[in-house]
């Protein structure tokens, strides 16, 4: 935990940890009151066992009442930006969220993906090697943690970003091929409060594009905690 204020809660992606959102958290502690997290499984957190996205929003929740935080701000890169939105659906106690390259959508019908399905089936089927199928966060993985990882990627929030009702900003980079532009623009049409800012970076645009990150954050955390 860093600085007194405003909370700000920084959730980093899959396969980050605390150090994902130290810098950004440590410029912010002059004014706000910033925690980082290593999510279960994660930095020096420990997987507890077999997890779902409910999990993860529930072990933010824990720590937003341990530390009796009111009227948060949460923000979430990748699979953080899942977690954002599940809590934001449903946690009224959230302030606002800043989604940035956020996963969680149901991805546009792809053939190169469904072609790919359907060999992982047939060659499961017929009892082939598949340890090379599979994204490459999957192979990497194993045990629970690879169990978890299937129950996150399988799980789409599409359904709940009608409930999100808090005051919301989409940052996206413009070149980001793991969550692709369309879903920024889905996220922005489809959740009512909010405001979409393209970035010319990559998947991690708050790495790739960081000034102008810090400096979107610093007008939009001021707009909202007047």
């Amino acid at each position: 935990m860093l600085g007194q204020g405003q909370d700000i809660i920084f959730l980093h992606g899959w396969g980050g940890s605390i150090d994902s959102f130290r810098g950004v958290g440590e410029y912010f502690s002059a004014n706000y009151r910033c925690a980082l997290v290593d999510f279960y499984g994660f930095g020096k957190s420990a997987l507890p066992g077999v997890l779902t996205l409910d999990d993860y929003a529930k072990g933010i929740e824990e720590i937003i009442a341990e530390y009796s935080m009111k009227d948060v701000i949460l923000v979430g890169h990748s699979f953080g930006g899942r977690v954002a939105m599940l809590l934001a659906s449903r946690n009224s106690n959230i302030k606002s969220i800043v989604l940035v390259d956020s996963a969680g959508l149901k991805p546009r019908f792809s053939i190169k993906k469904f072609c790919k399905k359907v060999a992982y089936r047939l060659k499961k089927a017929l009892k082939m090697d598949v340890s090379k199928c599979g994204s490459e966060d999957y192979r990497k993985l194993s045990g629970d943690m690879r169990e978890t990882f299937k129950n996150i990627v399988n799980f789409h929030l599409d359904y709940c970003l009608k409930d999100i009702k808090c005051s919301t900003l989409i940052i996206w980079g413009k070149k980001d091929k793991d969550t692709p532009p369309y879903m920024a623009r889905r996220l922005r049409k489809r959740i009512y409060n909010s405001g979409l800012i393209i970035l010319k970076g990559g998947h991690y645009s708050y790495i790739d594009c960081y000034g102008q990150f810090l400096a979107i954050l610093k007008s939009y955390f001021g707009d909202i905690c007047k």
